[in-house]
């Protein structure tokens, strides 16, 4: 007869039977790990790196789901209506997680309802770049340029409310400077152009940006990091180059249903700290570009809500609408 009101007290504590039944074991079947990019981008290749130490230390498979589409949107949907049982988790960039709620307000999740933190996987800075012929070799030039010639300069990005777009206002914003956006279909098409004279400069991803700096065909001014990039430590960022306090960082990191129980949280918060630890994992990301960046779920809780009040007003302010 001890058992009820032991029980009683359980339920009424919050800790309802069947999710502390869920969690004894967990997990004990393969976990859906939903990624929102399409295989071979950045979010991908962040999600398989990881998803074969996960599976180690989880002792259970993880079945990659790519669900590429709408900024990420498509994958997030898909996450937040997902049973909260610690077998669905998401792979997200700062776009999913921190920004299209201030760019659609039809949006069918909200990152704060709908999603539980688990951590913060990678960061990377996105670099300034220009083409040859534009007479600036330093952040201070760029923006004496810039002021000298109102509207005359066009940056190129991604796309309308990507993360080379909002590093763009955010730069006009600070440094009180007109420029004008050219969106691309992707990074590489923006770069090309760069390349070929018809658009100024760029805030570029890595990956399309670093064979062309090394081959001359594109200059590189500063990073959008507070610190320097570890790929080009030489290069100095934008806030130490003129514009102080200026920073934009590119980051994926993993959710869960919001209701998913705090204790399979922890254990998959763990297993990704731990593999975010491990040099061959560490070396991995390097090479894509990207720095590992292990932290408990609250840190990364954090970094959500602080990400979308600051570009909540950066897109607010630029007038950044849905397509």
């Amino acid at each position: 007869m001890r058992a009820l009101p032991l029980l009683l007290c359980a339920f009424i504590a919050g800790a309802p039977l069947f999710a502390v039944a869920q969690t004894e074991g967990y997990p004990s079947r393969p976990i859906h790990f939903v990624v929102a990019n399409a295989a071979g981008g950045g979010e991908d290749s962040t999600a398989r790196t990881l998803a074969a130490k996960l599976s180690i230390g989880l002792g259970q498979q993880i079945v990659i789901d790519n669900r590429a589409g709408a900024a990420g949107t498509i994958a997030a949907e898909i996450t937040a209506k997902a049973p909260a049982d610690g077998y669905t988790m998401m792979m997200g960039s700062v776009g999913a997680l921190a920004v299209n709620q201030s760019i659609n307000k039809l949006l069918g999740y909200n990152p704060q309802r709908d999603f539980a933190p688990v951590g913060l996987a990678v960061t990377q800075s996105n670099i300034l770049v220009v083409n040859p012929a534009v007479p600036a070799r330093s952040v201070r030039e760029l923006i004496a340029l810039e002021k000298a010639h109102p509207g005359k300069l066009t940056f190129g990005s991604s796309g309308s409310g990507n993360t080379g777009h909002l590093a763009g206002e955010l730069f006009k914003s600070l440094a009180k400077v007109d420029m004008v956006h050219v969106p691309y279909k992707g990074g590489a098409a923006a770069i090309l152009d760069l390349i070929g004279g018809r658009i100024d400069l760029v805030f570029s991803s890595a990956a399309p940006a670093l064979p062309q700096i090394a081959a001359e065909k594109i200059r590189a001014l500063a990073v959008t990091t507070l610190k320097r990039s570890s790929l080009l430590p030489d290069l100095p960022t934008i806030a130490e180059s003129g514009l102080p306090g200026y920073e934009a960082i590119n980051w994926y990191g993993i959710v869960v249903p919001i209701k998913t129980p705090p204790a399979a949280i922890q254990r998959l918060n763990a297993e990704l700290v731990r593999a975010l630890n491990a040099a061959d994992v560490k070396a991995a990301l390097f090479k894509q570009g990207l720095d590992a960046a292990p932290g408990s779920s609250q840190e990364f809780g954090a970094l959500m809500r602080n990400e979308a009040i600051k570009w909540a007003k950066v897109v607010k302010d630029a007038g950044i609408t849905a397509d």
